[in-house]
This record gives C-alpha cells, sequence and structure tokens, in this order.
C-alpha cells in the first residue's frame, strides 16, 4: 500500500511517500481502508524526533474511511462500515490502509458527518472533552482560558467548555490576523497571548503553548483553579512549578497526553470519541476543515509549523 513514511527525522521535507506492507488487525483490532486522516501538531514532533519513534514510521493518529477487516474478539463492527478512528497509540493514518483497537473506532452509521471532517474529530475533539471534563473536572459556571484558540485543538476546547457548563470561555492568539477566526468557535472574548495577563483569574486554563504563557498561566488561577498542560508549542524551555507555591495557592497543575491516555484506558477513550463524533453530527461542535491530498503531507507539516493554521488539515488519501 501507499504511505508517507517518517524514513529519518528532520524537516517537513523528509517525509516521503512510499510502499509499505499493508497492516492486518490482530485480536481486538479492526482494520480500515482511510479515505480522510487528519493532520496534527503532534506528528510534526514524531517528524522531528521529538518523540522517539522507530524509523522508518507512518505518522497519522486518526482517520476516517470504512472497515476494512475486523480481528478476532471484534464485535459491533462490520465489514464497510464508516467509521472515524483514534489511530493514534500506534500512529499509521497517513496510509491507504491502518490498524487499531476496535475500542478506539466509532460508527459513522446514519451520521450527517462528511468522512473529511469526521477525520477531524478523533484527536481534538475527543481531546478537548477529556481534558475538560475528565482532567480539569468543570463545574457549570466555571470560567475557562485556552491559548491557541485558533488551532485545531483549540477551536474545539472552547466549544466544548461552552457545552459543558462554562459561564465565561476566554481564548488567546498569537496574531490579530486569528481573533476573527477565534472568535467564530465558542469564545466570549478572544485577546493576544501577550495581554492575557489582565484578562482575570480562571478557574481552568489550558496551555498547549508552553513558554512564558505557562508561568502566566499559573499566575491567572484562582484560588482552586486547575491548568491543564497538553503541549510545547511555542518550543520554550521548560520550568519548575514549586510545590509549595501549589499548597500556598491552592492550586492544580496537571497533564494530559491523548497517546498515553488511549493506550492505558482504550474503552473510555472510545468512549470520548463517540460523544465528540455525536456532537460534530449533530452542529453541537462546528469542526472547520481544509482539505489537501495525501501527497501534500510536507505542506501540511510546513503550515502547521508556521503557526498559520486555523481549524484543521485534513489529507486525503
Amino acid at each position: 500500500m501507499k504511505a508517507v513514511t517518517i524514513p529519518e527525522f528532520g524537516e517537513a521535507g523528509v517525509l516521503t511517500l512510499a510502499d509499505v506492507k499493508t497492516p492486518e488487525p490482530g485480536p481486538g483490532q479492526v482494520a480500515i481502508d482511510v479515505t480522510y486522516a487528519g493532520a496534527n501538531f503532534a506528528e510534526v514532533l514524531y517528524r522531528q524526533g521529538v518523540v522517539d519513534v522507530p524509523l522508518p514510521y507512518v505518522p497519522g493518529i486518526e482517520v476516517a474511511g470504512h472497515v476494512r477487516a475486523v480481528g478476532p474478539e471484534v464485535e459491533g463492527l462490520t465489514v464497510g462500515q464508516p467509521v472515524a478512528a483514534l489511530t493514534i497509540v500506534d500512529s499509521g493514518g497517513y496510509a491507504e490502509v491502518v490498524v487499531t483497537s476496535a475500542d478506539l473506532v466509532a460508527p459513522l452509521d446514519g451520521r450527517a458527518l462528511g468522512l473529511d471532517v469526521a477525520a477531524a474529530v478523533p484527536s481534538n475533539s475527543t481531546t478537548a472533552f477529556l481534558v475538560l471534563d475528565r482532567v480539569a473536572r468543570i463545574e457549570p459556571g466555571e470560567s475557562v482560558l485556552v491559548h491557541a484558540a485558533a488551532g485545531g485543538v483549540g477551536s474545539q476546547l472552547g466549544q466544548a467548555a461552552r457545552l459543558l457548563g462554562a459561564a465565561r470561555v476566554v481564548g488567546t492568539v498569537g496574531s490579530p490576523a486569528k481573533v476573527e477566526a477565534a472568535k467564530s468557535f465558542g469564545y466570549d472574548e478572544v485577546i493576544l497571548r501577550d495581554d492575557f495577563a489582565g484578562a482575570g483569574d480562571f478557574d481552568i486554563v489550558v496551555d498547549m503553548v508552553g513558554g512564558p504563557a505557562r508561568r502566566a498561566s499559573l499566575d491567572a488561577l484562582a484560588p482552586m483553579g486547575r491548568m491543564v498542560v497538553m503541549g510545547n508549542a511555542s518550543g520554550g524551555d521548560d520550568f519548575g512549578i514549586p510545590a509549595n507555591e501549589l499548597w500556598f495557592t491552592n492550586k492544580t497543575v496537571s497533564g494530559f497526553n491523548l497517546a498515553t491516555f488511549s493506550g492505558a484506558f482504550p474503552a473510555e477513550a472510545g468512549r470520548a470519541l463517540r460523544r465528540a463524533i455525536s456532537a460534530a453530527a449533530t452542529g453541537d461542535l462546528r469542526v472547520q476543515v481544509e482539505e489537501l491530498t495525501l501527497e501534500q503531507a510536507v505542506e501540511a507539516h510546513r503550515r502547521i509549523e508556521s503557526g498559520s493554521t486555523t481549524g484543521k488539515l485534513v489529507l486525503k488519501v
């Protein structure tokens, strides 16, 4: 089959379209004929070598397509069925065929959801619900601050916060050009990241940017506030958070990584995926997608790295 591979770590240009062995499902697994694959910052990290993966490596953490084959011990999924899936545990979505756990597959039968949009839901929308509900334990009436509000996961966090009962949802962006795009994703206010220090205190802050924003985010938490760390898009240096400071200020800092969570709790990740698919199909979540081809994976990575994207890029396979 055809697949985009990472033969060596490096710039976007190392991505190579190659012929690789078609995978077969094992016990509890499903093989999917991929129609669309989502393009994500996580795959950029794989390509850069930030995440230690075996080479050559086929990236791709989410897809939509049709069930090709089911392995032993799989129930409720049939060949030819339209599905969306998280492929984040073992990756492989930038390909004509991918295999993943049946727990991480969401049927699309009867859903008013195109496969292009469905491919953009498993990573970002699932993450949004898990981060706010499972990790931050959001309560109705709370206030939420989300960094990178115009990006793929940021575009979903604002909407999910609103669905989960947040009273005030504020987003930050890195440039004025992204303000209007972010406002369309359910935020009450959108401000430049360098200016958010004066926006008040928040019960929940979600930070996928890192760098100076991380320290400032901790300062922006109200007493009993929770910060969830789920990225370092700025590439900034990490900093230590003094445990005594958390003690004296009644603040909490948690981390969330979808790949680790999905590997440890596949059934729970699958339930969150199906919840996200349902919200997208009913229109409660708006998912904005732009389509490129699989052969344009290099361009997709360059655009993601430049920070110029709003919403989500999907690759047509």
